[in-house]
């Protein structure tokens, strides 16, 4: 009971100096588990772990008997994966698929060659143990790069390549690392090719299959109201546990890439729910995470840890690292949109993570039962370079971003809170004018108008956190509050304007502020007179956004005197020579305006406002004679 409850405690304090401190919780998760189990056989008096997770019957002590320890890390990683695969929208990699795929390919292959050759060199291991090993290093957990990416403001298309490669990578690593032990333990000739090639095909057609299926049997009973609100969380975590276990009946390790698919597919139909489902999912991984580091790091022996004390250890990290991961890198992002910066940035943020942790420690476990020559590597190296590369990654990923230079000095990217017509018109312009916009609001119709203009829309609560740790938010510097609710505009200002609107945060003008002119607000938005009534008017009868040439500042302020004279005609951008927007709000009129220079403005264009000035005139002439 008390190493239950101290693993569970522990896991806890360890989330928490990870977040404090803006580090991976692997990192101090590892550690802590290190303490508790192989380093604490130096200064226990009976020279046992304080934390044993596996049951030693000669020594009356251990928490799981048997193989039960990796049953329970399997359902873990089936649950995190799943939870995984619920944040990957579709929407993220219109620019980037190609790569991501050539990543989880090209770049497998590279690394399971790579790193096979080197260690079967360096420490005299079979080329099956060997290649076990590389393929066990394959997967770059996104335990580890998610929190990375939360703290380094980058372009929205290269945290998209680093995440999705992070999970979609995790099946094939597990599949690789199977038809590796299956190599091994059963037989090495040219029938286990062939048995291997079906068993693959057997894998990936069950994953798949199994995943879509069920993902649209649950999506169907929950939107059929089948279930009951308070059983929908467990609901799908039940779901996602039988999926696991159905798949795995039909094909060995087809399980991880079902539930990836699972919460894929759920993630991209219109699931009711679904923030209530990523928040119950989140908590859990965070537990599971907490408890799957610690009691994989304390089942290592200190022998193991001697076993790796070596130069050779260093000299395969440092393959792996400075080697192996470029080129795998450089070699699938050829011919792709991607700069050599960007690629190269890519090439240094490759952390490994609980699935490389977990399997590893089971089937080198199984094979040193076994008597098979060189397994009792398999876990202490793989643990080298989960520890290793997270450390290396955690503590240097910000800096080597600023080397690069792909760490964004100034967040151009824009949220916009609201995503009603207006929103949704002024997003679609600064879209296509180059910018990243992102919309929220908790109007779920709203949400889904917006992602049918293909914005990037999400259904979010203003009034809850999950903002600041959203990592597609990650290149945000600009917040515009546009909401109906005077409430929420200010409070979004308040609560967000220093981590989502460094470079500036403006909200409408409220209807007591349009009472008094002289009130004069930093923060107000586009003009003194225009509030979300008059935008949501101007906006349903004229929904354009027009543009007007400027020719200096004096005509920059006479244009700006005309349209704020007018009912239809609402400036809100100027543009200048290289296509930067400067939100009216925050433009300073003391700016020089050089030719060329283009005031934006949403409503009635000039020239028609000129043609019905033109009729007026003309009935009034009519009128006179």
């Amino acid at each position: 009971m008390l190493e239950l409850a101290g693993i569970v405690i522990l896991g806890i304090i360890a989330q928490w100096v990870a977040w404090r401190f803006k580090i991976p919780a692997i990192l101090p998760l590892i550690l802590i588990g290190l303490v508790v189990g192989p380093v604490s056989t130096l200064y226990t008096g009976d020279g046992t772990k304080l934390i044993e997770p596996v049951w030693h019957p000669e020594d009356n002590k251990g928490l799981f008997p048997g193989e039960l320890l990796f049953q329970f890390v399997s359902l873990a990683i089936a649950v995190i994966l799943f939870e995984g695969g619920l944040t990957l929208k579709r929407n993220e990699v219109l620019n980037v698929g190609p790569v991501i795929i050539k990543l989880i390919t090209v770049g497998t292959i590279v690394t399971f060659l790579g790193a096979g050759v080197v260690s079967h060199f360096l420490f005299d291991l079979s080329w099956p143990i060997s290649f076990l090993f590389a393929a066990l290093i394959i997967v770059t957990g996104p335990t580890v790069i998610t929190p990375i990416l939360r703290n380094i403001p980058l372009k929205k298309d290269l945290s998209a390549v680093l995440k999705w490669e992070g999970i979609l990578i995790d099946p094939i690593g597990a599949v690789a690392a199977v038809l590796m032990f299956e190599f091994i333990s059963v037989g090495q000739g040219e029938e286990y090719t062939q048995q291997a090639l079906i068993e693959f095909g057997k894998t990936v057609v069950v994953g798949f299959s199994i995943g879509f299926s069920f993902a649209y049997a649950l999506y169907f009973a929950i939107k059929k109201d089948m279930v009951p609100h308070f059983l929908k969380n467990v609901m799908a975590l039940s779901s996602v546990l039988g999926v696991f276990v159905l798949s795995e009946q039909f094909a060995h390790e087809s399980g991880l890439l079902s539930v990836v698919v699972m919460g894929m597919v759920l993630g991209n139909i219109d699931l009711p729910n679904l923030k209530e489902l990523l928040y119950f999912k989140e908590s859990l991984s965070v537990l599971l995470i907490s408890i799957l580091f610690i009691l994989l790091a304390a089942n290592i022996d200190m022998s193991d840890l001697y076993l790796v004390y070596n130069w050779n250890t260093l000299l395969l990290f440092a393959c792996v690292v400075f080697l192996i991961r470029p080129l795998g890198v450089f070699l699938s992002t050829l011919g792709s949109g991607l700069k050599f910066n960007e690629r190269l940035f890519i090439s240094w943020v490759g952390p490994r993570g609980i699935v490389a942790a977990g399997i590893a420690s089971l089937f080198g476990s199984r094979l040193a039962l076994a008597g098979e020559p060189g397994a009792e590597y398999i876990t202490p190296l793989v643990f080298v370079i989960v520890l290793g590369t997270v450390l290396l990654n955690a503590a240097t990923a910000r800096m080597f971003a600023k080397i690069s230079g792909v760490f964004l000095e100034e967040s151009t990217g824009i949220l916009i809170v609201g995503s009603s017509n207006v929103s949704r018109l002024i997003g679609k312009y600064l879209q296509k004018n180059g910018r990243h916009v992102v919309l929220i609001d908790s109007n779920k119709e709203n949400i889904e108008k917006a992602r049918a203009m293909d914005l990037d829309a999400e259904e979010a609560n203003i009034f809850s956190d999950e903002l600041t740790d959203n990592i597609e938010f990650s290149d945000i510097g600009y917040l515009m509050a546009l909401t109906a609710s005077e409430e929420v505009n200010k409070h979004a200002i308040e609560r967000f304007k220093e981590q989502l609107g460094e470079n500036g945060a403006f909200r409408l003008i409220t209807s007591d502020e349009m009472k008094d002119p002289n009130d004069s607000q930093l923060e107000i938005l586009f003009s003194k007179k225009d509030d979300y009534i008059n935008l949501s008017e101007v906006a349903r009868d004229y929904p354009k956004i027009n543009e007007i040439e400027l020719e200096s500042r004096e005509d920059y302020l006479e244009q700006m005197s005309k349209l704020n004279e007018l009912k239809d005609s609402i400036p809100i951008f100027v543009k200048d020579l290289s296509g930067e927007l400067h939100i009216i709000a925050s433009f300073n009129e003391t700016m020089n305006i050089e030719p060329g220079y283009k005031l934006v403005y949403l409503g009635k264009p000039i020239k028609l406002i000129k043609e019905d000035a033109n009729k007026d005139s003309r009935k009034v002439t009519e009128n006179n004679s």
